[in-house]
C-alpha cells in the first residue's frame, strides 16, 4: 500500500523533509543551544573576618585586640524656674469710703490654725548607671572586647577589628552576608554584578599550577577597563600564569548597570591546575 498516493504528496513531503533539515542546521551552526557551564548563581562574597564590627585597611588572619569605646553618661538638665506673674490693676479708681458711725461688733470666736500650706514635692533624683551597667551598654553599642594583636584591622566602623566572618573570602569586598558569591564559588566578585560568561584561561605554561587573584575595572555596560594581576590572594609568582590571567580577564563580560559607578572595582581568582 503506498503511503502518497499522488505526486503532490511526494513532493510535499520531500519539501517538508528538506526545510526541517535547514532549521535543525542553523540551530547548530548558530549557536542558540549554547548554555552556560556551570550557570551562573545569586549571592555576595563576605569578606573574611573575625568580629561584627572593624576598623582600618589591613585585612588580618589572626584575631585584632578591640575594646568598647566608653561613654560618659548623658547629663540631665535641671528644670528652669517658675516665676510667677503678679497681676496688678493701674486703671481703676480706689472707691471714696463715706465716714459712718462705728457700730459694736460682736466678739468674733477664736478661728482655728490654718493649716500650713503643703510644700511642693522636691524634684526627683533619676538613678545614675554605675560603671559595670555602662561597660555592658558600651559592650553592645560599640562591639564586644576581643583579645589579640594590637595590629590595625579591616572595616569601616568606629571600633577595631577586623570585619567580616572566619569562613569569608580575604578578598571579598562586603563584610556581611551570607558569604555565597554570585557565581557560587566566590571567584567573581563585583559588587552585585555577576559576569555573563566565564573564560577559562589559556594555560601556556609549561608544568606550572597556582592561583592568581585579578583586580579589574569594569565600566557600567560590563566591559572590563584594566585588569592587573597578582593581588592578594595569589600563592604563585610565575609571570606567564600572572599574564594568562590577565588576558582572560580583560575578555570578561559582566552584567550592565546604570546605576553602577563609571570604573567600578572588582576581583576575579582564577586556579590554574596541572594537566588542564
Amino acid at each position: 500500500m503506498a503511503v502518497f498516493k499522488t505526486v503532490h504528496e511526494r513532493k510535499s513531503a520531500v519539501l517538508t523533509a528538506i526545510i526541517a533539515a535547514i532549521l535543525l542546521l542553523l540551530i547548530i551552526f548558530m549557536g542558540v543551544l549554547t548554555y552556560l557551564d556551570p550557570p551562573p548563581e545569586n549571592g555576595i562574597a563576605i569578606n573574611f573576618g573575625n568580629t561584627t564590627t572593624g576598623q582600618g585597611n589591613v585585612e588580618q588572619s589572626k584575631p585584632v585586640a578591640t575594646a568598647p569605646t566608653p561613654s560618659a553618661p548623658t547629663p540631665v538638665p535641671d528644670a528652669p524656674a517658675v516665676q510667677e506673674d503678679v497681676v496688678t490693676d493701674d486703671t481703676s479708681e480706689a472707691p471714696v469710703i463715706q465716714e459712718t458711725k462705728p457700730i459694736p461688733k460682736p466678739t468674733p470666736k477664736p478661728k482655728p490654725d490654718p493649716k500650713p500650706d503643703p510644700k511642693p514635692d522636691p524634684k526627683p533624683v533619676e538613678p545614675k548607671p554605675d560603671a559595670s551597667t555602662n561597660s555592658a551598654i558600651n559592650s553592645i553599642l560599640n562591639g564586644p572586647e576581643n583579645d589579640g594583636e594590637n595590629a590595625p584591622g579591616q572595616g569601616n566602623d568606629p571600633t577595631g577589628g577586623n570585619a567580616g566572618r572566619e569562613d569569608g573570602n580575604p578578598n571579598a569586598p562586603s563584610m556581611y552576608g551570607s558569604g555565597v558569591g554570585l557565581d557560587g564559588d566566590g571567584n567573581y566578585r563585583l559588587g552585585n554584578r555577576r559576569a555573563l560568561a566565564k573564560k577559562k584561561p589559556q594555560d601556556n605554561c609549561t608544568n606550572q599550577a597556582g592561583t592568581v587573584v585579578v583586580k579589574i575595572v569594569v565600566a557600567r555596560d560590563g566591559s572590563v577597563q584594566s585588569a592587573v594581576g597578582g593581588q592578594a590572594g595569589t600563592n604563585t609568582s610565575s609571570s606567564c600564569l600572572i599574564e594568562a590571567a590577565e588576558q582572560t580577564a580583560r575578555q570578561e563580560r559582566f552584567n550592565g548597570d546604570t546605576n553602577a559607578p563609571a570604573r567600578q572595582t572588582g576581583f576575579i581568582t582564577y586556579v590554574f591546575k596541572l594537566g588542564e
